[in-house]
């Protein structure tokens, strides 16, 4: 998302959502799996490149955006900052809407937020300045998906996700909203979002050997020149493999720093 108040030029913000926002395309086609929040970045990018547009829409409601949405970034998360958990956990479960997200609802200019469809969509469509998005294909989609909330035996992949994201109580105390209908008014006001695509950061950078030694231009070793971790490239495509999931990094991390600090003690010696 563009950030309201961006540090540096073009800084975005960074989503982190959990299974229960709808996801379409910039004509608001909805997204085959992976593309359900939460689920593959990879396979995500992948369905927004082939869909001829750079950007995409979440579509949700207040239920869901004060359960569900983190934002990433220190400036958006002071009390993980000052490693105040206590404060963090009250902040999640004892308020309605975090903060930093309101100050995104209220101000974001990827946002739109109205009490009908036909609202939402006309919001859509003129923060982007076209008409792609159809209202009555919109509402067919996702009242095909509020049904599905009724069905225990349903196939759809992202009422099925959502189920075992609440059958986990760390999920369901402080991460996932109760399954519920997107257009139930109770849950409202219906929001949508203009999800861009951001570069975040990147992993690797240094050529290494399995020593942990960085390897020069000519193929060999640069003498006492060592990297360990994230800029050694094991996140993108290391021992845990080209989808690796952010929570595995850490042992990466401590096995890549192992093997290089061993090898440099041993140059040493």
């Amino acid at each position: 998302m563009i950030n309201h108040s961006p540090i540096w030029p073009g800084h975005g913000i960074r989503v982190l959502a959990a299974p229960s926002s709808m996801w379409f395309d910039a004509k608001g086609r909805r997204f085959a799996n992976p593309g359900v929040p939460s689920y593959d970045t990879l396979g995500t990018l992948e369905l927004i490149g082939r869909s001829g547009h750079d950007y995409s829409w979440f579509v949700l409601n207040k239920r869901i955006i004060d359960k569900e949405f983190v934002l990433s970034g220190s400036e958006q998360n002071p009390e993980l900052t000052r490693k105040d958990l206590i404060g963090y956990l009250a902040m999640r479960l004892l308020t309605s809407t975090p903060p930093p997200v309101k100050a995104f609802m209220d101000r974001g200019a990827d946002f739109v937020i109205a009490d009908s469809l036909p609202d939402l969509v006309a919001g859509m469509n003129r923060l982007t300045g076209t008409n792609l998005v159809e209202l009555d294909e919109l509402r067919k989609q996702i009242v095909m998906r509020d049904q599905q909330v009724d069905n225990p035996f349903t196939k759809d992949g992202q009422i099925m996700g959502i189920r075992n994201s609440l059958a986990y109580s760390g999920d369901s105390l402080a991460r996932t909203a109760s399954l519920h209908k997107i257009l139930d008014p109770a849950a409202g006001p219906l929001i949508a979002i203009r999800m861009n695509i951001l570069t975040r950061k990147t992993l690797g950078g240094l050529q290494t050997d399995l020593s942990g030694r960085v390897v020069g231009a000519n193929g060999r070793p640069i003498p006492g020149l060592y990297a360990a971790g994230e800029v050694a490239g094991f996140g993108g495509g290391g021992v845990h493999g080209y989808r690796a999931l952010e929570g595995t990094f850490l042992g990466g991390c401590l096995f890549s720093g192992r093997q290089a600090g061993r090898a440099a003690a041993a140059a040493s010696a």
